[in-house]
């Protein structure tokens, strides 16, 4: 993280005089009412200022966030002080792949943060409904991030002696971020209207097509785009780019290894003249790709599932943490991918092992292709789209706690290891304030074919919940595999299954009838009023970014 995002020494003093600045004239009471909107009211009382009886929910709000952006400037200082004292004692690959987990995604809740709260230090007492939706999503992510750090010290550097100076300060600064949350959401979070998208709207433009203009060498192989090179012109009838990079194992393109064309792309694009497009011919490559979030806007697309090809076999057995694993590792805003496959090829005996880890918000992935086995896809954080995807895996391949939905994908639960089972998705929502969750909307749950060839043993789950709130929603998708009939698996915390969300609309097949489903009480059979909730155009903002892509979609039901 750049300097930009530390605390200044103007920003210093306005927090210290924050409480001169809300009143002097204040009871108790104000503090311990707004308190009552959050999950840890006791908590919250003990840093928020009781003192000043006219302060309002926006002032105590904005008080709360400067407080986190404190603790997570202190935090990030503090792990990049135990990741240097690391490099001179011996410890575990995997705990120092934890640690340095842990650094940078300190460094992205600061910049969270801080960007949260410049939205609101204005005086402002509303904020349009995307810039609140925006917040909502990154504070959410903040706690995400925060959690994977506590994670990955638990289960990597478990016997690191100084695991628990990490972990404890931590656990509550997961508790203001909370709250930080909670007063945001009550004093700005967009109110919502979703009674007049119930049906939505189709973008599925199936004859979109790439014009040559000179830089591609095979246009016959996208027949599923419109791409156009804007130069000025205002030719927007298409996705729009502004340049285009070959990357080809031959020689003949420029660039023969993927993440030399990254490293070329430019730095924090607005998007305003299109996106950087790479586009990488067919081939296998074997390389770890990593987009880093200051690649905004940029386009990759290859000849198609199993044409284009990259493949790694990193794993947790083998040293790796899990949120390092990844094969293909995205963090920048506005990513799109077309016609790639991805795999991690560690296979089942290497447990953890992430194909696609995907951090980036409004990333759109179409016509891909993601194969593993444990954790093949981590949707981690902020808002992301699925078009036409397949996905292979076995325990908990899709997880993560973002906001994400998955269309028209095709989704394959293949044979794990003898005496497991399968389970297709593990949501990671822990606070209710967050506005994440997965949607499978659409989509054919099939049997791969190792599966398929199988005994008929294998128990497959339509999911459980990696933690309290953990929330997924299947509609309008085909099953034909069949699921177990209780359909959904408990995990060691029973709590989860009081606050969860779990819910099935107008599914269809084999797999998916609902009569002996599980009777927790967050389980819910839901009709349109309320599946509507879960759309592209309601759990993330698909109107707002996903015509831009040029990808088809379905805005509603």
């Amino acid at each position: 993280m750049a300097d930009s995002t530390s605390i200044s020494i103007s920003n210093f003093i306005f927090f210290s005089s924050l409480l001169l600045s809300i009143s002097t004239t204040t009871t108790a009471a104000a503090a311990t009412t707004v308190c009552k909107y959050t999950r840890y009211p006791s908590f919250c009382q003990t840093f928020l200022p009781i003192n000043n009886s006219s302060a309002t929910l926006h002032d105590y709000t904005r008080f709360s966030l400067r407080k986190s952006i404190a603790a997570a400037t202190k935090f990030s200082k503090s792990i990049k002080k135990h990741l240097t004292a690391t490099t001179t004692t011996t410890v575990a690959a995997a705990a120092i792949h934890a640690l340095q987990d842990c650094h940078y995604l300190a460094k992205l809740n600061v910049d969270f943060l801080t960007t949260t709260y410049q939205k609101v230090n204005a005086g402002q007492t509303s904020l349009p409904g995307t810039s609140s939706e925006h917040a909502q999503t990154l504070l959410s992510a903040v706690l995400t991030n925060t959690d994977t750090c506590i994670d990955g010290l638990q289960t990597h550097a478990a016997s690191w002696t100084s695991q628990n100076d990490i972990v404890s300060p931590m656990q509550n600064h997961n508790k203001l971020y909370s709250v930080s949350l909670a007063l945001f959401n009550k004093a700005f979070g967009a109110k919502k209207n979703n009674n007049n998208k119930k049906f939505g709207f189709s973008n599925n433009n199936k004859n979109m097509f790439f014009e040559n203009g000179g830089f591609f060498p095979r246009v016959e192989m996208f027949e599923n785009f419109k791409v156009v090179q804007d130069g000025g012109g205002g030719r927007r009838n298409g996705v729009v780019v502004s340049d285009i990079v070959v990357v080809s194992q031959d020689g003949s393109g420029n660039f023969t290894k993927i993440n030399d064309a990254v490293d070329f792309a430019p730095k924090n694009s607005d998007g305003g003249s299109g996106y950087f497009m790479i586009y990488v011919k067919g081939g296998v490559y074997e390389e770890y790709v990593n987009i880093p979030k200051n690649k905004k806007y940029l386009m990759m697309i290859g000849d198609g599932i199993n044409s284009t090809v990259i493949t790694g076999n990193h794993s947790v057995a083998d040293g790796w943490s899990t949120f390092k694993s990844g094969t293909f590792i995205v963090a920048a805003p506005n990513f799109v991918a077309v016609n790639i496959s991805i795999r991690n090829t560690a296979g089942a005996i290497k447990h953890q092992a992430v194909a696609l880890r995907n951090g980036a918000d409004l990333s759109t992935f179409y016509l891909c292709s993601f194969e593993g086995y444990q954790d093949t896809l981590y949707a981690h954080s902020l808002r992301q789209f699925y078009k036409e995807c397949d996905i292979y895996g076995t325990v908990d391949f899709i997880f993560g706690d973002a906001s994400v939905v998955f269309q028209n994908c095709s989704i394959y639960p293949r044979l794990p290891m003898r005496g497991q089972f399968n389970t297709i998705t593990a949501q990671g929502r822990k606070d209710p304030g967050q506005n994440s969750g997965t949607s499978i909307q659409k989509c054919n749950i099939r049997e791969s074919s190792d599966l398929a060839a199988s005994d008929g043993t294998t128990l497959t789950y339509l999911g459980r919940p990696w933690r309290n709130c953990s929330r997924t929603v299947y509609m309008q998708s085909y099953m034909e595999l069949a699921i177990t009939p209780a359909g959904w698996m408990d995990w060691s915390n029973r709590s989860a299954l009081e606050t969860l969300y779990y819910a099935e609309f107008n599914n269809s097949g084999s797999g998916a009838d609902t009569s002996e489903r599980v009777s927790w009480p967050g389980f819910h059979i839901i009709d349109a009023t309320d599946a509507v909730n879960f759309t592209a155009s309601a759990l993330i903002p698909g109107d707002e970014f996903l015509p831009q892509t040029g990808v088809p979609y379905d805005s509603g039901l």
